[in-house]
């Protein structure tokens, strides 16, 4: 691959499946761009893939966008744009066949390649991986996707690969970067974090969104250089923004301590450098890169039972009373031999005194059940539930009559040396070429974390926390990560000394027993913590209210502390 120094403009139309359809087209008619990534993968889109492929062995991709390139494709090649998404999910050859279909029908001449590898549930006993998954996927990096783009794709479908190597990839390929260019590929990695959740980046799911037009924010894009420096932007004329703080909050959006660790390369967050470039231009650089761990992570996505759901409402006066016999009254209609082998109750006080709708007066009990058996939470716990309702509290209704249950899965994480994945880029012409693992790997050493100089002491006053920190969180399997910034250099001297573990615990009552982690990125003026367990078994086994933590951002930021009056 020959090395350019040209700047590569790539761009993002995706961050989920069900992400906004019109993106493709607003990003190939919005402005110049040599590349168009799409990120269609989560930890739930892999269970939701492996049903269909359950029900029919030729899906177990992502639908949408082949709706997509019906529409764009003509486009695209007319604009001499080269597409790479994940989209392939759990069959990226059965995708980039209905491509080429697709392109023959439509007579658009399109060179369709594939990267395949990632799946490993054919070799579940061997890599001793879960036996109860229904998927079992490598995250690759970009090496693969380069040598498409290399040997002339226009379109390279993916399964599961790191949802950076989208721009990685084509970053490699155009540049003629080696695995031994660390802080090249690190600075690309951390680019295509900040392009992968598309609307993110530019506004959308932001903290101080009110500061901004943020109703129809654009996709983001990456102005990359041969260095692997690069300007985070939107085309012109789109809505939402793109600032040090919009780029800052989806840095800290799945991350976790200063090495964001990835099959090409571990990059240095701590070594990351924001600064304005102009209006909606912010550049990244200073970007350290570091040799990558020797093992690949592998997403897991089983079965992990069924499970059910009940909403009582409660309304008025005594709600713990009312909550109380519910629970004594369900205990004693339910016969033990047809007790689930969890249930769990949660009282949501969304009650106000005197209120002047019946919803506001109401409170919301929640009862959830989960079992390997659909039998034990589908009828029994039905009639157990709802027998009572002539017998129980005053008021008795609930928010829908009992289901039959459903089957919900468990996301795990496993680790398997990089040199037991066959990682391999299937060329237009069918040609298979095998990628190597990276040839040097390491483990990352620990980092030595200093606190800034503490604010002097001065009046305080009570008040939300949001009045001066931005947060935002997300899920990675059972764990939730929350990160929290400040946006002047005073506000983070009061961060990093006031928000310990402990102070969040105080703050955030559910994690008070959670094994809870604490990392400092001054760069950013920013703390990440993970909060481990948080989330059960991962989102698809809905173990808490927001099964994704979402909004455990908001939910600290509105939380009340003594806050510096001179930051106020």
């Amino acid at each position: 691959m020959a090395r350019t120094s040209s700047v590569l403009r790539i761009g993002n139309a995706s961050g989920f499946y069900g992400d906004r359809f019109a993106a493709v087209r607003e990003m190939l008619t919005g402005g110049p761009l040599d590349v168009l990534t799409g990120d269609y993968l989560a930890e739930l889109t892999m269970l939701i893939l492996a049903r269909d492929r359950l029900r029919d062995p030729s899906l177990g991709y992502a639908r949408t966008f082949l709706r997509q390139m019906e529409e764009c494709l003509g486009l695209a090649r007319e604009r001499g744009v080269r597409i790479v998404v994940n989209a392939g999910g759990l069959n990226p050859a059965g995708l980039a066949e209905q491509l080429r279909e697709l392109a023959q029908r439509l007579g658009v001449p399109t060179a369709v390649a594939h990267v395949e590898g990632d799946d490993l549930l054919p070799r579940r006993d061997e890599l001793e991986l879960p036996e109860r998954a229904l998927a079992a996927n490598a995250y690759l990096g970009g090496f693969g996707i380069a040598e498409c783009l290399a040997r002339g794709a226009d379109v390279v479908v993916t399964g599961r690969v790191t949802d950076a190597a989208l721009v990685a990839g084509p970053a490699i390929a155009h540049f003629g970067w080696t695995a031994a260019d660390l802080d090249a590929l690190a600075g690309a990695v951390v680019a295509g974090h900040v392009l992968e959740c598309g609307a993110q980046a530019t506004g959308g799911n932001y903290a101080f969104f009110g500061e901004h037009d943020v109703d129809h924010p654009g996709f983001p894009l990456a102005e990359l250089n041969p260095d692997g420096s690069s300007v985070i932007t939107k085309h012109p004329g789109t809505g939402g923004a793109v600032t040090i703080g919009t780029v800052t909050a989806q840095l800290l959006y799945e991350t976790g301590g200063p090495h964001y660790l990835g099959p090409d390369v571990t990059a240095r967050l701590d070594t990351v450098r924001l600064t304005e470039d102009g209006p909606d231009r912010v550049r990244i650089d200073g970007v350290r890169g570091e040799a990558p761990p020797p093992t690949l992570k592998v997403g897991c996505n089983s079965l992990g039972g069924h499970r059910n759901e009940v909403v009582f409402v409660l309304t008025g006066l005594d709600i713990e009373a009312k909550a109380a016999l519910v629970q004594r009254q369900f205990a004693a209609a339910l016969p033990p031999e047809a007790r689930p082998a969890e249930l769990r109750w949660t009282l949501a006080r969304t009650d106000h005194p005197d209120a002047p709708t019946e919803e506001a007066a109401s409170a919301q009990l929640r009862l959830t059940a989960r079992d390997r058996d659909p039998a034990k939470v589908g009828r029994e716990l039905g009639k157990a539930a709802v027998e009572s309702g002539l017998a129980g509290y005053p008021g008795f209704h609930l928010t829908a009559p009992p289901g039959p249950g459903a089957p919900y899965g468990v996301f795990s994480a496993a680790y398997v040396d990089a040199k037991l994945v066959e990682h391999a880029a299937v060329l237009p012409d069918g040609r298979r070429i095998a990628v190597p693992p990276a040839p040097v790997t390491g483990q990352p050493a620990d980092v030595r974390q200093e606190l800034p100089h503490p604010l002097p002491p001065g009046p305080t006053r009570r008040a939300p926390l949001g009045l001066l920190l931005g947060a935002r969180s997300g899920d990675k399997g059972g764990d939730a990560n929350l990160g929290v910034w400040a946006r002047t250099d005073d506000a983070w001297r009061w961060l990093a000394h006031t928000l310990t573990v402990e102070k969040l615990r105080e703050l955030l009552p559910e994690t008070a027993e959670l094994p809870v982690t604490r990392h400092l990125l001054p760069n950013l003026r920013a703390v990440n913590f993970t909060l481990t367990g948080l989330l059960g078994e991962g989102v698809a086994a809905q173990h808490r209210f927001d099964p994704q933590a979402k909004a455990l951002g908001e939910w600290l930021r509105s939380r009340h502390a003594d806050l510096p009056e001179v930051l106020l």
